[in-house]
């Protein structure tokens, strides 16, 4: 029986999906498949640098400025120099009486808003491999069916080029699903370096009374 062109790609394709567990089994852990090291949750220390933070810091959720202002601060699509600069200018609004137990209380909270965010983020990582480890081996399987199709003399070729296409069109699935998570990998990071850039603001602008 003659191959369709697109029988033949079919080993090619099927190599990606053979090679992608063991890239998802990095650091130990099989449901992180990222370069990066996982790190589940931040600590304040890694961020925070100056001395600890009063106790008044951990009610910042019940200041109303404070939450929307950590709110508008962490979100990505406000522009870093732009988020500093909204750190200073509150700063400045501030009476000095005020300034340092309010700019700790936005740390704290930017702290707290951002590494929540940070572990939603990883934990959705670790649910979309598990996923694409799954299909990977569906994949694996249904790779093996076609194969043993095609070796049979009486095999239906309409059956067979029925098959060879989904299965085709799942590994593109599958292959940009793959090449998504790469960008995804990167967000943890991204955070993680926002909130240090974010806190490192609030401790010049404490630092420059």
């Amino acid at each position: 029986m003659r191959c369709s062109p697109l029988t033949r790609i079919i080993p090619a394709a099927v190599a990606a999906i053979v090679s992608w567990p063991a890239l998802a089994a990095q650091g130990g852990d099989p449901d992180w498949p990222c370069i990066q090291r996982k790190v589940p949750e931040l600590s304040l220390g890694q961020v925070w640098t100056g001395a600890a933070l009063p106790q008044t810091a951990a009610g910042w959720s019940k200041d109303a400025a404070i939450s929307h202002l950590v709110t508008e601060l962490a979100a990505r699509r406000v522009p870093l120099p732009e988020a500093q600069q909204k750190i200073r200018e509150y700063g400045d609004s501030l009476p000095e009486a005020e300034k340092e137990r309010r700019m700790t209380m936005l740390v704290q909270g930017l702290f707290d808003h951002m590494n929540r965010e940070r572990s939603v983020v990883i934990a959705g990582i670790a649910r979309y491999a598990h996923a694409q480890r799954d299909m990977a081996a569906f994949l694996r399987q249904e790779a093996s069916a076609v194969d043993a199709l095609r070796a049979k003399p009486a095999a239906d070729p309409n059956e067979l080029a029925r098959r060879n296409d989904r299965l085709m069109f799942q590994t593109r699935v599958f292959q940009e699903r793959a090449q998504s998570l790469s960008f995804v990998c990167e967000v943890p990071t991204l955070i993680e370096q926002r909130l240090y850039a974010l806190v490192k603001s609030i401790a010049q602008t404490l630092g420059d009374r």
